[in-house]
C-alpha cells in the first residue's frame, strides 16, 4: 500500500515536544525546513501499490535516515541505533516527540533502496541542490563552469586469487548439490582444503613449482564437480544454472582473457588500473564526479560499468548534472585523461589542464581550480562511504555513489549553517558595549 502519513501532531499530555528540548538554531533543524518533504512523498508514492500489503513507512523516515547515514558515515544498523539517541536526528526525520523504540528494522532500508532505484537516488541528490539554492549557496553563475573527473569505487570483496576462486566455486557447487539431493561421486572437501592450505604455504615460501602443482589440483577438483553435476542433473533450475555458469567461467578462463570473474557474490566487479604507485589495481567500478568550479558542490555522480575510457563518460556526466541542477553548463575543466572528448560535447567548451603558457590570466586561474575536485573525491571516500561499496549489484554501485554525493552536499550545508552562526556570534561580540570600551590608564 501507499506510505502512511507521518501524523505526529496530536497533543500528548505528559510528553514534551522536541521543539522544547532542542536548539532550534541547530543546522539539522534549519535543514529540515528547507527540504521539500511533500514533493519527495509524492514522487516516491508512485513506487507503491494502492490496495495490497501493509502500508509503507512514512517517506520522510527512510529518506532522512539515508541522508544521515551517508553524511555521518554510518551503516544501516548504526544509523538506526544512533537515531534512538539523538533528538536532532529524530526531528530531521519528521518526529515531534522523542522516540523510545526503534522506528523500523535496519533491513527495511535495504528493501526501500531496491524499490527506490537509481532515479529515486537522483531525486535525493537534486533535493540537496535545491536546498543550497534556497539558501543562495549555489548560484546560477556557479553552474556555468564545472570540474569533471573519474575515480574507482572499490567493492567489498577479498583480493581475488586463483586458488581462492577455485576453492570457493567448488564449495558453492557442493552446497547447492546437497540442497537439491544430488549425490556426487566425490565432494573433495578434505583433499581440496588440504591443497588450498598447501598452495598458500608454498606461495609464501616462494616454492612456486609446488604452489602451481597444488593450484592445478584445485582446478582439477573444480572441473570434476562441474562435470559430475552436469551429468546427474540434465535440467538444472535457474539458480543452479547460474552457479554452474559462474563456476565454468572460473574454470575455463585464460590468463589473457578480458572478461574475467573476480568475485562469486559480485560478478559485476572489474579490475581497473589508474596508475597509482601505492595501488596498482583496484576492483570495483569507475565513478564519474561533476562539481562546480568555485563553490565545490557535487552536481552529478554516477557509476560507469565496463571500464570505459574517461572521455566517453563525459557526455553522460554532463547530461546528468544539467538534469539535476536545472541549469546549463558552459565550460568543463578536465585532466588529460579526457583527450578527444570535446567531439562528443561540441556545445561545451572543454578545457584540459596542462601547460599554462600563452593563456589569459582568468583562464589560468580557472585551470588551477580543476585540481579542487581531487580532495572532494577523497572526502567522499573517507567521509561518505564511497571508499568501499557494500551494496549489491550494478544498481548498488550507482546508488552508493549517488548517496555519497548526497552526504557530501549535506555536510557542506551543515558547515554553511555553522559558519553563519559563528559569523553572527563574532559580530555580536565585536559590537557589544564591552568590546568598544577603550582601556584606561592610571597616572
Amino acid at each position: 500500500m501507499q506510505p502512511k502519513k507521518q501524523n505526529d501532531s496530536q497533543l500528548r499530555l505528559f510528553q514534551a515536544r522536541l521543539e522544547q528540548m532542542i536548539n532550534m538554531a541547530h543546522p539539522l533543524v534549519k535543514l529540515a525546513k528547507d527540504f521539500d518533504w511533500e514533493r519527495l512523498d509524492h514522487e516516491f508514492g508512485k513506487l507503491y501499490t494502492r490496495d495490497t500489503c501493509r502500508p509503507g513507512l512514512p517517506t520522510r523516515l527512510p529518506v532522512g535516515l539515508h541522508y544521515l547515514k551517508y553524511a555521518y558515515d554510518e551503516s544501516d544498523e548504526s544509523v538506526v541505533a544512533r537515531f534512538m539517541e539523538n533528538p536532532y536526528w529524530q526531528y530531521f526525520c519528521g518526529f515531534h516527540y522523542f522516540q523510545h523504540e526503534l522506528p523500523l528494522d535496519p533491513t527495511s532500508l535495504v528493501k526501500w533502496r531496491r524499490r527506490l532505484g537509481k532515479g529515486g537516488a537522483e531525486q535525493l541528490l537534486r533535493e540537496t541542490l535545491e536546498a543550497a539554492k534556497k539558501r543562495k549557496l549555489l548560484k546560477e553563475g556557479d553552474m556555468k563552469r564545472v570540474n569533471v573527473d573519474t575515480t574507482v569505487q572499490e567493492k567489498a570483496i577479498s583480493y581475488p586469487t586463483d586458488s581462492d576462486l577455485y576453492q570457493k566455486a567448488r564449495t558453492m557447487l557442493v552446497e547447492e548439490a546437497c540442497r537439491r539431493g544430488i549425490r556426487l561421486r566425490q565432494t573433495y572437501k578434505r583433499v581440496g582444503g588440504r591443497a588450498h592450505r598447501r598452495q598458500a604455504r608454498y606461495r609464501h615460501a616462494r616454492r612456486l613449482k609446488r604452489a602451481n602443482r597444488e593450484l592445478r589440483r584445485l582446478k582439477t577438483y573444480l572441473g570434476c564437480v562441474i562435470r559430475d553435476i552436469e551429468c546427474k542433473c540434465k535440467e538444472p533450475d535457474e539458480k543452479l544454472k547460474e552457479k554452474l555458469d559462474l563456476a565454468t567461467r572460473i574454470y575455463t578462463r585464460q590468463r589473457t582473457a578480458k572478461n574475467k570473474l573476480y568475485s562469486l557474490h559480485s560478478p559485476e566487479v572489474e579490475c581497473i588500473s589508474k596508475g597509482k604507485s601505492h595501488k596498482k589495481y583496484e576492483f570495483g567500478c569507475k565513478v564519474s564526479v561533476v562539481s562546480t568550479l568555485r563553490s565545490n558542490w557535487i552536481v552529478g555522480v554516477d557509476g560507469c560499468h565496463g571500464n570505459p575510457y574517461d572521455g566517453h563518460t563525459l557526455k553522460g556526466a554532463l547530461e546528468q548534472a544539467e538534469r539535476l541542477s536545472g541549469l546549463r553548463i558552459v565550460e568543463v575543466y578536465v585532466d588529460k585523461g579526457y583527450r578527444g572528448s570535446s567531439r562528443e560535447v561540441p556545445a561545451k567548451r572543454v578545457c584540459f589542464c596542462g601547460s599554462l603558457r600563452g593563456l589569459g590570466r582568468a583562464l589560468k586561474r580557472r585551470l588551477k581550480r580543476r585540481s579542487a575536485i581531487e580532495p572532494i573525491i577523497g572526502h567522499m571516500k573517507s567521509d561518505n562511504r564511497m571508499g568501499r561499496n557494500y551494496l549489491k549489484g550494478r544498481v548498488g554501485d550507482s546508488l552508493n555513489a549517488i548517496f555519497a554525493g548526497c552526504g557530501f552536499n549535506l555536510r557542506k550545508l551543515i558547515r554553511a549553517f555553522l559558519c553563519f552562526v559563528f559569523r553572527r556570534l563574532k559580530i555580536r561580540l565585536f559590537f557589544s558595549p564591552g568590546a568598544l570600551r577603550l582601556p584606561t590608564f592610571s597616572a
